[in-house]
Order: C-alpha cells, then sequence, then structure tokens
C-alpha cells in the first residue's frame, strides 16, 4: 500500500513536471520564433484569456472533490451522482460565460491596451474556455480515486499538444498560434473527459438524489471556493495585462520574461498540491486529523528548504539564464525577474494555502488572503509599472506577496494545534 501511493506521488511529479518543461519550451519557441512585438502580443492574448476565463469560472471541481469524498466515504451515491451532474452544468454555464467575456474584451481592447492588433487573436482564444469546461469533472473524478498520477499525465498530455501547436503555430503568426491551441485543446479535452467518465463510471451507477439539506452548505462552499480560485488566478496573470496598460510593448515583453520564476516555482508545488488535496480531504473526512497536520508540515518545511538554496543561486546567474534560454535581447528582463524570484519564492512556501481550506472545508480563509493580496497588487503593479516598468511591476507582486505571508502567518498560528474537527465546516 505505501509503496503504491509513492508510485502514484512520483508519477504525479513526473506528469506534472513535464507539463511544466512544455510550457516553458512552449514560451520559449514563441519568444524565439515571433518578433518582440508579436511576442508581446501573444503573451497579452494568453495573459487575457487565461485571466477571464479563470476569474469568471465556477470552481464546482474543487466542491465535487469536498462532497464528493464525504458521499464516497458515507456510501451515499445518489447524492455522490447529483453532485456530479451539477458540476458538469455549472462548469459548461463558466465556460460560456468567460468565453462570452473574452469576445468582449476583444472588441474593447483598442480602447484598454495600447497594444493594438490582439482582437483577432482574442477572438480565435476565446473558444477555449467553452472548449476546455468539461476537463473540471473529469479531473474531479480522478482526485476523488485519489488518481493523481492519472490527473497528471493528462495534463502532461494536454501541454504537449499545446507545444505542438505553439511550434506550428509561431512559425505563422499570432492569429495563427492561437487557431492551433485552440485545435489542440479540442483534442486534449476530448481525451481527458473520455478518462474522466471512465473513473466516474466505476462508481455506483445509481439514480442521482436530491441534495437536500445539504445544497445550501454546498451552494455556499461554491460562491466561497468560486471568489478564492478567481482571486488566486489573479496573482498571476492580472499584472501582464496591468502592465499592458501602463507600460510599453517592450516592457510587455520583459514582463512576460521576468515571470518565468513564479511560473517554475509553482509548477514546482503543483503536485504536492495536488497529493494534498486529495489526501488531506480525505484524511479529514475519515477523521484522520492528525495525518492532515503532518502532511501540512512536511509539505512548509520542504518548500522552506527549497527556496534557501535555490534562490540565492539563480540570483546570481539570472542575467545569463535569459541570454541562454530567450536570447540577448531579453536583457532587459532581468532585473524584474529577479525581484519576481522572490515573489516566487514567498508563493512557494504558501502553497499549502491553495488546497488546505478546501480539505477543511473553509474556502472562506482562502478568499480573505487573496482578496488582500489583490488589493495590495493592483495598486501597487499600476503605480510602479507605470514609473519602472517590469521592474517596478515585478517590485508590485513582491510587495503584494508579503501582505498574503504575513495573513497567513497569523491564520497558521491560529490554527495550530487545534482540532481539524473545530475548523471544519463540515456537515455533522
Amino acid at each position: 500500500m505505501r509503496f503504491r501511493v509513492l508510485w502514484r506521488r512520483v508519477a504525479t511529479a513526473v506528469g506534472i513536471y513535464g507539463s511544466v518543461l512544455f510550457g516553458i519550451l512552449a514560451t520559449i519557441v514563441a519568444a524565439r520564433e515571433l518578433s518582440n512585438t508579436d511576442f508581446a502580443r501573444f503573451a497579452l492574448v494568453f495573459a487575457i484569456t487565461g485571466l477571464l476565463q479563470l476569474f469568471l469560472d465556477l470552481t464546482i471541481d474543487e466542491v465535487v472533490v469536498k462532497y464528493g469524498n464525504r458521499y464516497a466515504a458515507r456510501g451515499d451515491w445518489g447524492r455522490f451522482q447529483r453532485l456530479f451532474g451539477l458540476g458538469l452544468r455549472v462548469k459548461l454555464l463558466g465556460g460560456v460565460v468567460g468565453s462570452l467575456a473574452i469576445v468582449l474584451a476583444a472588441f474593447l481592447s483598442p480602447w484598454i491596451w495600447g497594444l493594438h492588433g490582439i482582437e483577432g487573436p482574442l477572438l480565435v482564444a476565446s473558444l477555449i474556455p467553452i472548449v476546455q469546461a468539461p476537463e473540471g469533472m473529469a479531473s474531479a473524478a480522478l482526485l476523488i480515486r485519489n488518481r493523481y498520477d492519472v490527473r497528471a499525465a493528462c495534463l502532461l498530455w494536454s501541454m504537449a499538444l499545446r507545444l505542438v501547436a505553439i511550434v506550428i503555430g509561431a512559425s505563422i503568426g499570432v492569429t495563427a498560434t492561437f487557431v492551433a491551441i485552440v485545435l489542440a485543446q479540442v483534442v486534449a479535452t476530448v481525451t481527458v473527459s473520455a478518462v474522466g467518465l471512465y473513473a466516474h463510471r466505476r462508481w455506483p451507477r445509481v439514480e442521482a438524489e436530491p441534495l437536500g439539506d445539504h445544497a445550501k452548505e454546498i451552494r455556499s462552499f461554491a460562491i466561497q471556493s468560486t471568489a478564492a480560485s478567481g482571486l488566486q488566478s489573479l496573482r498571476g496573470l492580472l499584472p501582464l495585462v496591468l502592465v499592458g496598460v501602463v507600460a510599453t510593448t517592450s516592457q510587455v515583453a520583459y514582463f512576460r520574461i521576468a515571470q518565468a520564476p513564479q511560473t517554475a516555482f509553482a509548477s514546482l508545488s503543483s503536485p504536492a498540491r495536488m497529493v494534498m488535496l486529495a489526501e488531506q480531504t480525505r484524511d479529514i473526512e475519515h477523521g484522520r486529523h492528525d495525518r492532515a497536520w503532518r502532511l501540512l508540515r512536511r509539505y512548509i518545511g520542504s518548500a522552506a528548504g527549497i527556496v534557501l538554496v535555490v534562490v540565492p543561486l539563480a540570483w546570481i546567474w539570472m542575467e545569463s539564464l535569459i541570454r541562454i534560454i530567450y536570447g540577448a535581447r531579453y536583457i532587459g528582463a532581468t532585473d524584474a525577474a529577479r525581484l519576481m524570484l522572490l515573489a516566487a519564492a514567498v508563493q512557494l512556501i504558501l502553497g499549502w494555502t491553495k488546497s488546505f481550506p478546501v480539505s477543511i472545508g473553509k474556502p472562506g480563509m482562502r478568499t480573505t488572503g487573496q482578496a488582500l493580496e489583490i488589493g495590495t497588487l493592483v495598486p501597487l503593479v499600476l503605480i510602479l509599472g507605470n514609473l519602472y516598468g517590469a521592474a517596478g511591476a515585478a517590485g508590485g507582486v513582491f510587495g503584494s506577496s508579503l501582505v498574503l505571508a504575513a495573513f497567513w502567518l497569523v491564520g497558521l498560528l491560529r490554527m495550530r494545534g487545534r482540532p481539524l474537527a473545530d475548523v471544519d465546516g463540515a456537515v455533522s
């Protein structure tokens, strides 16, 4: 049993890190194949699309993971099936809303962003949210089964398809790149959904029953989780969108390159966060609260150790890394990348704050923390980005990360030593 769990965790790490590698390679290909201006367009369209997709999406998949584990533990298969049916409808609705928002952004783009020529790519990219929507329920089914290794393999497959799409499209132009990305997403969604459907059909197939007195709690959980996830998405995507409003085209390109440490560190913690969401939720629903605390302590200690080793070395070699990976024309991103490195280090240590509040049934804690962070990030990025370009915007991201760290330090000290039964908002 222990070997099987270890194998799944290793396979999860391999799948996620492989997908991250493909994502990094995709950015490198775009940066090298496209001109500076076209790369800035590509980065801005990608950020706008991701921002609106994630911010307007209804994060029902986290709700399904939380309550799906609860119903599975109790053998309440009627409500279990109802929860999945409701989740799929909500995800599709979120995809439609996200797509419409991107279409609106395309028409408004000449009046919002100084970088012209993004209307066409945005209209093409608007198809991504609705095409990708079904993947959420497929992921939830795999996580409830603790098959986060399979979920990671699906992510690897999706990112491999996206890399191929960018390799093909970038040699033609920005709009062609997004046409290829949409086609790749269609293939990815079909395959991942098939895997998720297979996992779901292995549960007892009974007639769905009304959620009853659980409906109000689930609705409240969904609203809080959606708000928290929406704010979480702003951290990585909103700064670039704001830089596009206040800075020059070259600074937009520099800032996108500078985000590489943030992307890398977020990806570094991704396997652990996926494992924690699946295992801590299951442990809490089965009353094994001590195991949930132990996994949390291990994560924080491991993340802090990685930061102490990696950050000083990356800081020293940053200019050389940018020159080698992206090319000499992006050396101007060095100072911004170093500041983003510090922000990424703080965010890595705080990676547990994305999954743990969901596992204990208190997504509102995450919402409050993210709201404080975003409330600090927006003015700092706009003001400092206007004054100092990409480096100023990166400093704003770092400052907002410190605010979030202070919030969760207080929160962790308040939770420390308390049984999770006292923290969890579960239905008795």
